[in-house]
């Protein structure tokens, strides 16, 4: 935890520091990394033997929360549009 709090100072001083010149590269270097993190990832998983035996159970899960989450987003954004434009005479 430390190590990674340590790091992200690090960074943010290194930023500090660098900021007057024109740093165009790092842009694509971070979508580099992002790139071969997500491999990584994706190698870790798949060499997981108790993940990916449960994969079907785990898409079962992850699509019962993502519908979930929309349904709560959408009826949460209807109330929310219900109560501010009531009070205007129902004009949207």
């Amino acid at each position: 935890m430390f190590t990674v709090i340590g790091l992200m100072l690090g960074g943010m001083a290194a930023g500090f520091l660098l900021r007057k010149r024109e740093l165009s590269w790092t842009s694509k270097a971070i979508t580099l990394l992002i790139w071969i993190l997500l491999f990584l990832l994706g190698v870790e998983v798949g060499s997981n033997r108790r993940i990916i035996e449960g994969i079907a159970t785990l898409g079962i899960e992850a699509f019962g929360i993502t519908l979930a989450c929309i349904s709560g987003s959408c009826i949460f954004a209807w109330g929310l549009w219900y109560l501010l434009y009531r009070r205007e005479g129902g004009n949207a």
